[in-house]
């Protein structure tokens, strides 16, 4: 064979083989084209899949959203229907306040039993806005947990403001014609100054706001505040600041003999309506917040105070602040002034002859100026009172480490709260014979406790294993207190008077 018909077959070779790759190439790139394809028509896919699902989650949110909504106006709505109830059987409000952990709850002496790791160990847990779950172990015994239900629990987290928040409304019903009362109950260190009146500082108390203050300077401004928006001069607004130190009676705005501020004795007495009283109570004239928290914060030094192991500047007395205020009834007061001046206008006519000579002729319904005596219509003030009460701590003498004159603050302030449980057990066991007479704190506060006044006891309870016994004491206190049945809280009204 010639060298040409090699190159021939050998080209023919190569041909064949580029048409055996040209078409297996070509079946390669159809099947990776369909390939490709079918991966774009599954991304389509798939974005189509991702769009409905955005949207479902979009959808859900919204719907979500919804639900939060409803259940937070069904929420509110319970609440409201929850004191509605509350007011028509007649129940105090409790709310619970459980505060952080504090220095003193790593360790008080060297005499306890379990060791300061196992005491400083917090066991009271506020779970919920109405519910809190206490740790109860026993060496020996399998944990146990109890729970106790009130109408607001307020966690460690929860701020002054938060706190306050759930007393506002009951300004406005001192306005609207009810008594209230806001009372702090919880042992030495639980915390209860702090959320009536703020941080225990040199300037507490201050005229303007700072974000620490308690329940006591933020009411009195909210009072000043609702007060503003009423017609000028309808209200009054009046201070008295006592303590029961020792169960004697101490005005603290009084002054002595020698005109000095120090606090003067009163007594409490019953009058013949049944309620109780302080005779020759002083009784300040405040025209606004700021005067009326310079007073208190003047008078709170007087406050009677002691060092214990728990606190080192512990309250030995029960402090109450009471503002009253006194409203005028300004529509019958306008229908008096323009029944006055109608009459003077009639008046100022009379000195004025007609054409005819004779005095014009008084319009009728108007009564004859003179001489016949001329009526005015008046209404007999409304006296409606908030009462502010920073009771002091009930506390274990064995923990406290009190002796001497501190021993027997202890002996006294143990007395009135047992004989403040002792009302409550009373109250709600609906006995004929109230012990509102055993300790002078019970029978200042008689009208509050068992009186048609709107009352919220506050429980400030420590988280720790070391209070554990004192906290239950407290969150027992507040179950009773929730069981009292008083008569449905009254409105007072006031008396339409034609002299």
């Amino acid at each position: 064979m010639s060298v040409f018909q090699v190159l021939r077959q050998n080209l023919a070779d190569l041909y064949s083989a580029y048409v055996g790759f040209s078409s297996e190439l070509e079946q390669q790139s159809r099947g990776f084209l369909e390939q490709v394809n079918s991966v774009c028509c599954s991304i389509q896919d798939r974005s189509v899949d991702v769009r409905n699902l955005q949207a479902q989650v979009v959808d859900l949110e919204k719907s979500l959203h919804e639900e939060k909504e409803r259940y937070k106006n069904e929420k509110q709505r319970r609440k409201v229907l929850h004191n509605t109830l509350i007011e028509l059987r007649g129940n105090i409000r409790v709310h619970c306040r459980v505060r952080p952990l504090l220095h003193l709850d790593a360790g008080l002496c060297d005499t306890d039993v379990l060791p300061r790791s196992t005491l400083s160990e917090k066991v009271v847990h506020a779970v919920n806005e109405d519910t809190v779950v206490v740790e109860c172990s026993r060496s020996g015994n399998p944990p146990m947990n109890k729970v106790f239900e009130f109408e607001r629990v307020h966690g460690p987290n929860d701020s002054q403001q938060t706190v306050f928040e759930d007393v506002r409304p009951l300004l406005t019903s001192l306005l609207d014609g009810y008594n209230v009362c806001v009372m702090a109950y919880g042992q030495t260190g639980s915390g209860k100054s702090y959320t009536m009146i703020g941080s225990q500082t040199e300037d507490t108390l201050l005229p303007e706001k700072v974000p620490h203050e308690g329940i006591i300077p933020r009411a009195t401004r909210e009072l000043f505040s609702l007060v503003s928006k009423t017609p000028r001069g309808s209200h009054d607004i009046e201070l008295s600041v006592l303590e029961v130190y020792n169960n004697e009676v101490w005005d603290l705005l009084a002054r002595d003999c020698e005109g000095a501020a120090g606090g003067v004795k009163r007594d409490v007495v019953s009058t013949n309506t049944g309620t109780s009283e302080v005779p020759s109570l002083m009784h300040e004239r405040v025209q606004s917040a700021e005067e009326a928290l310079r007073l208190i914060g003047h008078v709170l030094h007087l406050r009677a105070r002691n060092s214990t192991l728990v606190h080192a500047d512990s309250s030995r007395s029960h402090l109450v602040i009471t503002l009253t205020v006194t409203s005028k009834g300004p529509d019958a007061l306008d229908l008096a002034h323009r029944l006055q001046s109608t009459q003077q206008g009639w008046r100022s006519q009379r000195g004025r002859r007609g054409s005819s000579g004779r005095l014009p002729e008084a319009p009728t319904g108007i009564p004859c100026p003179s001489p016949c005596p001329r009526p005015s219509l008046t209404q007999a003030p409304l006296r409606t009172k908030l009462h502010l009460v920073d009771l002091a701590g009930s506390e274990c003498v064995g923990m406290s480490g009190v002796t001497g004159v501190a021993l027997r603050e202890t002996s006294f302030i143990n007395r009135s709260l047992s004989a403040l449980s002792d009302v409550l057990g009373a109250l709600s066991e609906q006995r004929p014979h109230i012990p509102y007479r055993n300790s002078k704190l019970t029978h200042f506060l008689q009208d509050c406790i068992g009186g048609e006044a709107k009352l919220l006891v506050m429980l400030c309870v420590s988280p720790t294993q070391r209070f554990l016994s004192e906290s239950l004491q407290s969150l027992g206190f507040g179950t009773r207190a929730r069981q009292v049945q008083k008569e449905p809280c009254r409105k007072k009204s006031r008396a339409t008077k034609l002299k």
